[in-house]
Formats: structure tokens, sequence, C-alpha cells
């Protein structure tokens, strides 16, 4: 019997019938090839096309449930926890202005899970949902916040076998970009979106999701994929700073974790701030206590006070990378098209972290736009030679 794709036109997502029984496609995204034939009430038409349906040896995605844990200045910090039943977990970190539902934490969660290991992915202090107030600096802060999710695991007698800290991703103008998201959506029909979306799933077809991006299947395994050149973010311009170099401060301070993933980091904390704040921002600071960080309608998005900014040039992360303990194994991921901060920073890590392990994923810039699998495929290798040798 055939199988027909229905299209809710209510939802936005397809349904796969046989006869009168009626599912949601599963979330995983390895695609065997089925074929089937595409219906549409509304459009006296249908269309033969390949479907992808899901590998039945894969690990199913496992739900997160949402986990509280109180810092030490009585903050409380939300996070979700993958749970797939393992004793050991990777604690997972977000960067500047980003959150734990950022794609690459979502993704690699995703990816941890489909392999039987747990995670943990929260909100540092003043993001996202958990409390207290953002600050521009706050790196030994945040790396405190993470000392408190792991004495909370570990009195759940968990196994911590890595913490991960992926680079301050992009900050964007979002009300551009929700704008032009609502210009495209509004001039689609719930036809042109179904034929998209599957067209996507065959050829070299971008359709729109909803963060503004583009997507793309041009990647081998069959992943849809954000496509640089087309996304929405590239309309605006990059706030970025490094969130890996959180994991490495933390490893510097508490000496008591095996693995470190330095995910795009930042080496030198005093490059890269006049792009954000200005040219001559210490002589404006000192003036005013202050810096307003505006987006292109005048709106302030967030403020950088003088406590704050020298929070962040007093912050040595070259210092910090000396006193590691040799027995805690650093791994460096940098994209070698990193449009924010330059590789050289990755090799500066590499020649001062005795433990140190350095790839370079070629052609992936800070955000791993292009190259989400290809990251969440690294960290995967280099966890289990790491478990292979303890």
């Amino acid at each position: 019997m055939q199988n027909l794709v229905v299209f809710d036109y209510c939802n936005f997502y397809p349904v796969i019938k046989s006869s009168l029984i009626s599912r949601k496609p599963p979330s995983s995204p390895t695609f065997p090839p089925r074929h089937v034939r595409l219906f549409s009430p509304f459009v006296n038409r249908s269309v033969r096309v390949r479907m992808a349906l899901p590998l039945p040896s894969q690990n199913p995605v496992v739900e997160p449930q949402k986990v509280i844990i109180s810092n030490k200045h009585g903050e409380k910090l939300v996070g979700l926890l993958h749970d797939t039943g393992s004793n050991e977990i990777v604690i997972l970190c977000h960067g500047f202005r980003s959150t734990k539902e950022n794609d690459t934490m979502v993704n690699l969660a995703n990816a941890l899970g489909k392999e039987g290991t747990s995670s943990f992915r929260f909100d540092f202090s003043g993001n996202g949902e958990s409390e207290g107030s953002f600050a521009y600096g706050n790196y030994w802060r945040e790396a405190d916040d993470l000392h408190a999710v792991m004495e909370h695991f570990r009195g759940a007698s968990r196994a911590i076998s890595a913490i991960l800290g992926h680079s301050k991703g992009a900050e964007v103008r979002s009300h551009v970009r929700w704008q032009r998201m609502l210009q495209v959506v509004l001039l689609a029909t719930a036809w042109d979106i179904l034929y998209f979306w599957l067209s996507a799933m065959m050829a070299k077809v971008s359709i729109l999701n909803l963060h503004g991006e583009f997507l793309t299947n041009t990647s081998k395994d069959g992943y849809l994929s954000s496509a640089p050149n087309l996304s929405l973010q590239s309309c605006h311009a990059n706030n970025v700073i490094a969130g890996g170099d959180v994991v490495l401060l933390y490893a510097s301070k508490y000496h008591d974790i095996s693995t470190v993933f330095n995910v795009s980091g930042r080496y030198d904390l005093k490059r890269g701030i006049e792009e954000r704040i200005g040219k001559d921002f210490m002589e404006k600071i000192k003036q005013d206590g202050f810096i307003d960080v505006k987006n292109r309608t005048g709106s302030v998005i967030y403020r950088v006070t003088e406590e704050s900014l020298m929070d962040r040039l007093n912050t040595d992360i070259h210092k910090a990378c000396l006193v590691i303990n040799k027995d805690c194994r650093v791994v460096t991921i940098h994209g070698s098209a990193d449009e924010i901060i330059p590789l050289e920073d990755a090799l500066e890590f590499a020649k001062i972290i005795p433990n140190h392990s350095l790839h370079i994923i070629e052609g992936a810039n800070h955000s791993y736009t292009s190259h989400q699998t290809e990251l969440a495929s690294v960290v995967l290798k280099f966890m289990k030679a790491t478990s292979q040798q303890d």
C-alpha cells in the first residue's frame, strides 16, 4: 500500500498516513529513502517523492527534563537534562547573551543522546530563564555557576565526563530578522511551504526556519543545515565574545574535571572589544561610567559598565591555561573560516596547554552554521577516544 503525506495547514508539519493510521514523523534526522505520494486537499495534484524516515537502530531523541539549581549567590539556574539513563553526563555551556536553547547546544545534546550519553544544558545567571542580572564580563562568576551545576550532579552520584563551552554566538538584530521572516512567510501559501520542505529533503533547495535562517540539505548525511550566504543573520553586525573561555577558567580553578571542550574560545580577551562598543571605549566609560550597546533603531540591547569591562580586561586566559591540571584533556575545536575569533587563537591554546588536542573544521564559521553535524561528530569522536583511554 502506498503512503500518503498530508499537510496539516494549522501546525505546519507533515503527517504520514498508512491506511487509517496516522502518526507524526519521528524527529531523528537520519534518513533512509522511502517513496511516498504527496497529496494536498486544496490543490488537485499529487507528486511522487522520496520521503525521509528514521533508522530503527538509532537511539530515540531524549525528551529533556527541566532542572533548577541554586548557585552560591542563591540565584536559580534553569537547565534541561537529557537523561538517557547513563551515569555519565556532559555539561554544555552557552555563550554571551545566548541561552541553553542555542542551536549548537541543542544539536550537541541530541547528538550525545543518540549515542546514549546524558547531557545537561543550562542558562548562566542573568541569561535565559535563570535568575540574576546580566553583566558584560562575569567570566569567573559563570565559572562558579558551572561549579554549582557540577556539584549538583555529583551529589546525585552522576559522573561528569566532560564540560563543553561554545564561543558566544552572534547577536542578531531580532526586530529586523523577524520582520524579514514575516514578509517571507506571509507571501507563501501552505502548499508552497510543504513543497519546499519536501524539496529540501531531496534536492539543493533552501527553506526558511523559525530562527530566520535559510536551510539547505547540501550535507552528505541528509541533515538540513544553514546556508551562510542566505542567512538573514548575515544582514546584521555580529556581537560576539568567547564563551569557551568559561570552561577553561573552570578547569584552572577547580581541577576536578578530566575533559574540557573549548569550542571557538578567545585567547586574548582584550581583543574584539572595540568592534562591539566602539573606539575610545576606555575614555567614554571613564567619563560616563557605562556604554550602552544599541541596535539600529537606537534601542539599548545591553549596558557595559566600567566594572564589567574591567572584569573582562583583567581576565587572563593565558595565565589560567598555564595552571590547568596536566591530567585534564583539553580539546580545542575551531572553524577555519571563523569571522569573529581568528584561527590563530586556537593555535595559541595548542602552544601552552600541555594535554591538548586541536581539531580545525575546514570552512566552518564562528557559529558552525553549515557544520553543525561535523561539530557534533568531532565531539563524539573525542568523547569515545577519551573513554577508551580511561
